[in-house]
Order: C-alpha cells, then sequence, then structure tokens
C-alpha cells in the first residue's frame, strides 16, 4: 500500500507530505526544524517533547495561531506559517 502525499504550504513553500502524519513530523522530515521564537528572549523554538507537553512546536494553520505541530495531522491544502527566521539568518 503507497501512503498517500498532500501538498501544504509552509511560510509560501509548497511542500509534499504524507497525509496523516504529524506536522512537526512532516517539517523535520523537510528539515525545517525551527518554528518559532520563545516570547520573552527570542531564541529559536522548534519540537521539543513531541507529544503535546511544551508547547515549543506552536505554529500558524490555517489563519488558527498556536497551533501545536507535534499534535496536528497533516491534511492537504493546509497553510502553516512559523515564526521562523528568513532562510540564509540565523538558524532556519
Amino acid at each position: 500500500m503507497t501512503a498517500r502525499r498532500a501538498a501544504i504550504v509552509v511560510d509560501g513553500r509548497v511542500i509534499s507530505a504524507v497525509e496523516g502524519v504529524t506536522l512537526a513530523a512532516a517539517l523535520v522530515g523537510e528539515r525545517h526544524w525551527t518554528l518559532g521564537r520563545n516570547p520573552v528572549d527570542g531564541a529559536l523554538r522548534g519540537p521539543f517533547c513531541g507529544m503535546g507537553v511544551c508547547f515549543e512546536c506552536e505554529v500558524t494553520v490555517d489563519g488558527r495561531a498556536g497551533v501545536r505541530a507535534c499534535l496536528t495531522r497533516i491534511h492537504p491544502g493546509m497553510r502553516v506559517d512559523t515564526a521562523a527566521p528568513a532562510e540564509g539568518s540565523d538558524g532556519g
């Protein structure tokens, strides 16, 4: 059985991911580790616990902020915005 692929948009870039896997897994699979910044000191944030406890992987999905990527399953057409630094800067 072949896994179904879903096209999603992450920070304006289209990627292909396995439908039904978590968004965090799909992003890490694309080497997209930085998902946000610490609101206090601006340090880079990314997936940490992988089970919804730490809130380090919060992103905006389809316009809804504060979505935990480790608990969110991929669906076709999903639009994801991270607070990752721009490519070529300090860690994206």
